[in-house]
């Protein structure tokens, strides 16, 4: 790839990702959510009652990030924080009944999303660039970061 090839990828990238930002922001504000707090409620939807630590790992988001939204989501309704029998420093995060009617209505909004952003990619063009974002991301997963 050309240096001028590697630039125009990374512009792709930036310019999905911040577009995809301002959308979910737009769509997610009635529920008094934005792109950075959904991805918490969709963790618990498969695995509820992990802790914050986990949360954070699993999203890899640094836990002070953690701490504030999951604070944000409780106060809202969302959430519980309950503090974990088996170890007293960690607290166990569920999903409240009003979180589970939101995380359908996210994840509606999430397939409006995918629709149109993929409405001229037939399905073998959907698997392959799945595939190569999938692949790029491990091997920036393996860089060092300092």
């Amino acid at each position: 790839m050309q240096p001028d090839g590697i630039m125009h990828l990374l512009k792709l990238n930036n310019k999905i990702f911040r577009y995809t930002q301002i959308y979910l922001d737009k769509v997610l504000k009635e529920f008094q959510l934005s792109s950075g707090s959904y991805p918490y409620l969709l963790i618990l939807k498969d695995k509820d009652g992990i802790n914050q630590n986990r949360i954070s790992e699993e999203l890899g988001y640094d836990k002070a990030m953690t701490t504030r939204t999951l604070a944000k989501l409780i106060k809202i309704g969302y959430l519980d924080r309950i503090r974990d029998d088996d170890d007293f420093r960690a607290n166990k995060i569920f999903l409240t009944e009003k979180g589970k009617a939101v995380t359908v209505k996210i994840l509606d909004k999430l397939h409006e999303l995918e629709k149109l952003i993929t409405t001229d990619l037939n399905e073998e063009e959907k698997v392959n660039t799945i595939e190569s974002l999938n692949k790029i991301l491990c091997n920036i997963k393996k860089v060092k970061i300092i």
